[in-house]
């Protein structure tokens, strides 16, 4: 080894502060914590004040804060009132009883207990000596939710499958996504990568596409088949059929699709029973991305389109989009977990213990992306569902369609505007309509400007899209605070800011 630099000094122990910094000292952090839950009660209770969508302009914050950290510690009360001044006017407020925008980030007293006890405990479960209360209480919560949807004993552990706790969507379809390219090019070599391709429709989540690109599907072999106003922009099995015959007469080989059960735009839903009768004569992997509209299937008035989910691989939905639970919750289900495992398995010394070789032990670090990172996230979960119960779940799912339905019908009631497609679950598309003569390039420029007054009143927070070549306004029920009189003063506000636009043309 060199010689240290000339100014570098040797401290001993001794010579250290006698005071030294406690890194979690329980009586602090009783106080502190008490703190920061009265101010989170306060956060809740005061949400509807602020601007739904943050009104700051970018680098507003890196203006606002010091360009270097504190050398020396500031007290917890400045940390927390520089999180109201500073933090809070930056956040577009998705817990705010206003926000209608994109799907929503549901959350429950329930599940915020169980995130502050899997914080608590910090334990990282990659395999079951790990941490074994985490490993099984995630197997029987997967169960219970696997129960509430009717799913077939073959997705589940009490039969021949399996769940497991994803952060995302983009996730467990990248998992499942591997798992099918790696059984094919078991059989047709490696060097044939090139030759597969992947199906969705042109509703399909952006992240079809970049999970495929990151397991290595070819962008061109990417598919995105069109689908059609008339048919509720839901993937038509002809055309499905279509696109693959295509593709096995060129010599390529079909892997795997991409059902989804309530699309990003329209909560379109596409016909599981029939898409997967195609593609199971080609050998096809069918994944079922029910993120949002999933949910819903805990109601048996909404199980309906679930049917046919026996015929597919995989399921997918997000308790963080609608059963209450807080972000980065995605359950996975899989017909054949060992496919999953087999592809994503790491086996270093280091992890290995007498109950890491036995296969009848689930070591969720294969069931991943991640190596060995992996939270207690079914704490969560289990709280939630004690907590609620079904009953309790599935009135909170009709609440929010039942709002849903009311805002369809005070759209209705205005004949300047129209539903663009039919209301599901708790979305309602709409728009001003054509008038005057204006052709559509007009109309989207009005619907734009209504848009973007309604959100810069701070009142409300919407979003839009465009399928089939229509803009339209997305109207989502869901956030957990929202009541009735809530979605009255948003389409008091849409109206409002309609009059200003139609008069001013």
């Amino acid at each position: 080894m060199g010689s240290p630099p000339s100014d570098f000094i040797m401290t001993s122990p001794e010579s250290l502060d006698s005071k030294e910094f406690m890194h979690l000292n329980p009586q602090d952090f009783r106080g502190q914590a008490h703190k920061a839950v009265d101010f989170i009660a306060d956060y809740y209770k005061n949400v509807e004040t602020y601007p739904v969508l943050s009104q700051v302009q970018p680098g507003f914050l890196k203006n606002r804060l010091p360009k270097t950290p504190p050398n020396t510690p500031e007290s917890f009360d400045t940390i927390l009132q520089d999180v109201q001044t500073d933090i809070i006017p930056g956040i577009t407020h998705w817990l705010s009883p206003n926000f209608f925008a994109y799907f929503p980030a549901s959350v429950s007293s329930a599940a915020f207990i169980g995130e502050m006890l899997c914080t608590c405990f910090n334990a990282v479960g990659f395999n079951w000596l790990a941490s074994p209360a985490a490993t099984e209480l995630e197997m029987v919560v997967m169960d219970w939710l696997a129960v509430m949807l009717q799913l077939p004993k073959t997705f589940m552990f009490s039969g021949s499958g399996g769940g497991v706790l994803q952060s995302s969507t983009s996730e467990s379809t990248l998992c499942t996504l591997v798992a099918a390219r790696d059984r094919v090019l078991d059989e047709i070599g490696i060097e044939n990568i090139g030759r597969l391709v992947v199906y969705g429709s042109d509703q399909t989540h952006a992240m079809y596409k970049k999970v495929g690109k990151i397991a290595g599907i070819p962008p061109h072999n990417i598919r995105c088949i069109p689908t059609r106003m008339e048919d509720e922009f839901a993937l038509s099995p002809y055309s499905l059929r279509k696109v693959i015959e295509a593709d096995v007469e060129q010599g390529l080989v079909p892997l795997f699709l991409c059902v989804t059960v309530g699309t990003t735009s329209t909560t379109a839903i596409d016909p599981i029973k029939d898409l997967a009768d195609v593609a199971k004569k080609y050998n096809i992997w069918v994944h079922v991305d029910g993120a949002y509209g999933g949910n819903a299937c805990i109601c048996p008035e909404y199980r309906p389109f679930l049917d046919g989910i026996e015929k597919v691989d995989s399921l997918s939905l997000s308790p963080h989009k609608w059963l209450l639970s807080y972000g980065e919750c995605c359950c996975l289900w899989m017909k054949n977990p060992n496919l999953v495992v087999s592809a994503l398995r790491t086996d270093p010394e280091y992890l290995k213990n007498k109950h890491s070789e036995s296969d009848s032990v689930v070591s969720y670090k294969d069931w991943q992306v991640a190596g060995t990172a992996r939270r207690f996230k079914s704490l969560r979960l289990w709280f939630l569902l004690r907590s609620y119960g079904v009953e309790n779940l599935q009135n909170h799912i009709r609440s929010d369609v039942r709002m849903a339905i009311m805002f369809e019908r005070l759209v209705k009631s205005d004949v300047r505007f129209e539903i663009v497609v039919p209301r599901r679950f708790a979305l309602v598309c709409f728009r001003l309509k054509q008038f005057n003569g204006f052709d559509t390039s007009y109309t989207e420029l009005l619907n734009k400007k209504l848009l973007e007054r309604v959100n810069s009143t701070g009142r409300v927070y919407l979003t839009h899209t465009v399928a089939g070549g229509v803009y339209m306004l997305r109207f989502v029920v869901g956030a957990t605070l929202t009541e009735e009189h809530h979605v009255i003063n948003a389409w008091e506000v849409i109206k409002e800011m309609a009059n200003t636009i139609v008069n001013e043309f």
